[in-house]
């Protein structure tokens, strides 16, 4: 990319709406204040929580000419007073809700990571969002320990293929759910034991067989409307149902009676920000998520490559579930 300011732009949208209503805007980046630093991107993620913003499911902080995206990696071009732990020539990934679809943007310094050097910035910008996400369900929402029994759904999607891969090498027993057979062989090739495709089989169904009747010990739904009552129907007493997305819609129905029938289950509805506020949780998830990627327990592969102008059309490949594993943007 060009280091000309003049040919910068970011990808706008005036309102909530479909995904062909990207506008590519002339971009001119601030210069860096008190704790900020200038980054130059050199990839930017794709990821539903982008669909969600774009669609207007999760709230929309002003009126026109939003930028959304929620994870990038670059290079650090200049810093502000008081930018501890970052200089200029720094390479560095971010993942924050909005302003990533773009050349170049100022970033807090505080929620930036620096990346070792065997991490390379399309796999960063596809990790920082999925990876410490990956980190947090199992580690913080639920922690997984060896022997249990976990049902991961969207198994072949960027979230689900680190899943598969963490929770083999913690030694859990990884059930995934995907949609049709490329996917359910991908999903097996990263860690799952049993892949059920959900075109062909009754998932809930396909769990009481191969748990012959016990049931999960925890279940982790990025689907939402779609999947969350038969999920309920997967889980043992006392179980725990965490849905982190809703790709197919918000969960709606679901009350404190379905959790008694299903015997005293637990649900929750988490967020990564909320794992990452603070520094040290940031500094110390970012962490053990690249020592994974580093010592080849994780791998994170660029599946699809699009233009950052071409945002629109990776956002309908995406939502129409034509996208296998990782995504990135290519500014």
């Amino acid at each position: 990319m060009s280091t000309d300011a003049t040919t910068d732009y970011a990808m706008t949208l005036p309102a909530p709406a479909g995904a062909d209503a990207f506008q590519r805007s002339p971009l001119r980046p601030a210069e860096p204040g008190p704790g900020e630093a200038l980054v130059r991107q050199t990839a930017v993620g794709l990821n539903f929580l982008d669909v969600y913003h774009r669609t207007g499911q999760y709230p929309w902080p002003s009126e026109r000419d939003q930028i959304i995206g929620s994870e990038a990696a670059g290079v650090v071009e200049a810093v502000g007073q008081g930018a501890s732990g970052i200089a200029p020539g720094d390479r560095v990934a971010y993942t924050i809700p909005f302003g990533a679809y773009c050349t170049r943007r100022v970033v807090p310094a505080d929620r930036l990571v620096r990346l070792p050097d065997g991490v390379a910035d399309e796999v960063a910008a596809t990790v920082m969002l999925k990876g410490m996400t990956a980190h947090y369900l199992i580690h913080s929402t639920f922690r997984v320990e060896p022997g249990m029994t976990v049902l991961v759904h969207a198994a072949s999607g960027g979230v689900g293929l680190l899943l598969g891969q963490w929770l083999a090498a913690i030694g859990a027993t990884a059930i995934g759910t995907a949609g049709g057979p490329e996917k359910v062989t991908l999903a097996r090739e990263h860690g799952y034991a049993h892949v059920i495709d959900y075109r062909a089989h009754d998932f809930a169904e396909e769990v009481r067989a191969i748990t012959e009747g016990a049931g999960l010990h925890v279940l982790y739904d990025s689907v939402g409307r779609d999947t969350w009552e038969g999920s309920l129907k997967c889980l043992r007493p006392r179980g725990m149902y965490v849905c982190f997305g809703q790709a197919s819609g918000p969960v709606e129905g679901l009350g404190i009676k379905q959790l008694a029938a299903g015997g005293s289950l637990y649900a929750t509805r988490p967020s990564l920000f909320h794992y990452i506020a603070t520094r040290e949780e940031l500094e110390e998830r970012a962490a053990s998520l690249f020592a994974r990627i580093a010592d080849g327990t994780l791998r994170s592969e660029v599946r699809q490559r699009f233009a950052l102008s071409d945002v629109g059309q990776a956002h309908a490949a995406l939502e129409g579930r034509q996208t296998v594993g990782a995504s990135v943007l290519i500014p």
